[in-house]
């Protein structure tokens, strides 16, 4: 299946400076310190898949980001504000993930909105129910990340005036890939994750069994390095 590239060349990013590649550190989010990565986990929630992550992620207080698609989050909303509650941050996916190469602008934007309305009322709906814990990320940040990191510049563009960050990656750990073993799998990550990075997960059924075996071996990884997980 390989038909895509594990590390993002500088060239890339050049090319699309707009967008956000990776966090070197002269560059950071505001309040975030060297020495972290930002770990991402895209087309959840799902009840299979999303559980056990958070679960991963809380055995070394690591922090992360959820790119949920709308649909998925109307199925299962507890789970999305569970993500919430727990300190990560979420952001939009598209409502139907969708390739942005292959859909017309209107229908794309159309769709995006529609997730980012699903995501407000779904957390809206539960906010009562949140802890009183700074770690609780109380709004919907205006993240969003393509599928597929196909995007036109139109789309991106429009979504960019209406105020969207777009997160796209360096690192691709390529858990989807059932064409790849888990260990080359792991190799993705940790030969090429470097302080700053943004990695690409996903909680899906498709990625399941590569991201078990993987997950929290870098998991390992970034606390023998004394690096941190964050949110974006």
């Amino acid at each position: 299946m390989k038909g895509y590239l594990v590390r993002t060349p500088k060239f890339v990013q050049r090319m699309f400076p707009e967008r956000v590649w990776t966090f070197p550190n002269s560059d950071l989010p505001a309040g975030k310190t060297g020495n972290t990565v930002y770990l991402t986990f895209d087309d959840g929630p799902i009840p299979e898949v999303t559980p056990w992550v958070l679960e991963e992620l809380k055995k070394t207080n690591a922090k992360a980001t959820f790119f949920c698609i709308g649909d998925n989050i109307k199925k299962h909303p507890d789970l999305f504000r569970r993500i919430i509650a727990e300190g990560h941050s979420v952001g939009n996916h598209t409502f139907d993930h969708l390739n942005g190469w292959k859909t017309n602008t209107a229908e794309y934007i159309e769709n995006v909105i529609n997730a980012e309305e699903e995501m407000r009322k779904v957390n809206e709906a539960g906010s009562t129910k949140l802890q009183d814990d700074e770690n609780v990320v109380s709004e919907i940040p205006d993240l969003f990340r393509p599928p597929y990191g196909k995007i036109s510049s139109t789309q991106s563009q429009i979504l960019q005036q209406k105020g969207c960050k777009i997160i796209m990656w360096d690192v691709l750990s390529g858990d989807f890939d059932p064409s790849i073993s888990e260990e080359n799998c792991f190799n993705n990550v940790s030969e090429n994750i470097n302080a700053g990075s943004i990695v690409v997960f996903h909680d899906s059924l498709k990625a399941e069994k590569n991201l078990r075996y993987v997950l929290p071996k870098v998991l390992e990884i970034i606390s023998e390095k004394g690096w941190k997980s964050e949110r974006i």
